[in-house]
């Protein structure tokens, strides 16, 4: 792991990218997917078009932008894990992309929030559950772009050249933050700690309903953008599809994690088992 981090370190933001995120090719750059199938889930989504399904990704892609600068936000002051210059450089360019996507597609895409509700609700909860949930959150990071991105042929470049730097960063940012974890796991007794693992799946069971509100947006943001709405059956598919792909991408690709299923085993065998047991309506 330390070896990662200090590989990690030398990262910089290419010029390029500070310059002009979208390249020179601007006309030619929504001809690729943002998002990787894994994470976007929208082929099986057959009565969109090829267009239509471009489109959609591209909502998507606007969406984990906003989605994990939003996540960054409340994670912060949850952490005292503030953005150092390279991060605060990386979270500027996040909304950079955003903010173009959202211009290119000539809608409005409105995004859950805001911020502090989210960060308030978390923080009345255990401090270890609070720490579980940031921890998550990067181990989700480096796994959308290790497992799903990095090798992924078909996406725009510039995308993923961005989501590389983030995933190096934040590989820095958990070194941190598990270390915070385990002073607040020291010290506890076997019921304290079962105790926290249910207070995270209670915030996870709290964000998915914020992510199922944001399916909602993001298929009023498909309808205008595309020009049509979709009828009631189209209509139910979509939200269903959409919903749980966005609970995977945000919740169980966190919450199954290899090294969080280890970390909930070491502090308390029945709340890991708990948690295996709802990670699977979050595949």
């Amino acid at each position: 792991m330390n070896a990662l981090i200090a590989a990690a370190r030398p990262a910089t933001v290419p010029n390029s990218l500070l310059a002009c995120p979208f390249g020179n090719d601007r006309p030619a750059s929504f001809s690729k997917p943002f998002l990787p199938e894994s994470l976007a889930r929208i082929r099986g989504l057959f009565f969109l078009s090829n267009r239509e399904q471009r489109l959609l990704n591209q909502i998507r892609g606007h969406g984990y932008l906003s989605l994990m600068g939003l996540a960054e936000a409340v994670i912060a002051p949850l952490t005292d894990d503030r953005a150092g210059p390279r991060g605060a450089t990386h979270i500027r360019l996040f909304n950079h992309f955003r903010d173009e996507i959202a211009e290119r597609l000539g809608t409005d895409c409105e995004v859950i929030g805001p911020a502090e509700d989210i960060a308030a609700h978390i923080a009345g909860r255990d401090p270890l559950a609070a720490s579980l949930t940031s921890l998550a959150f990067g181990w989700m990071s480096q796994r959308h772009y290790a497992e799903s991105v990095r090798d992924d042929a078909s996406l725009y470049p510039h995308f993923k050249n961005l989501l590389q730097h983030r995933w190096m960063e934040v590989m820095q940012h958990n070194a941190r933050r598990r270390a915070i974890a385990d002073r607040l796991v020291a010290g506890r007794d076997a019921e304290a700690l079962e105790a926290a693992i249910g207070d995270y799946l209670q915030i996870c069971a709290f964000l998915d309903g914020k992510l199922k509100q944001q399916t909602v947006f993001d298929l009023a943001t498909f309808e205008r953008a595309a020009g049509r709405a979709l009828n009631g059956e189209d209509r139910a598919d979509f939200l269903r599809v959409q919903h749980q792909a966005m609970r995977w991408s945000f919740i169980g690709s966190g919450l199954s994690h290899p090294t969080m299923r280890a970390m909930l085993e070491k502090m308390s065998p029945a709340g890991a088992d708990a948690a295996a047991a709802t990670a699977l309506s979050f595949c």
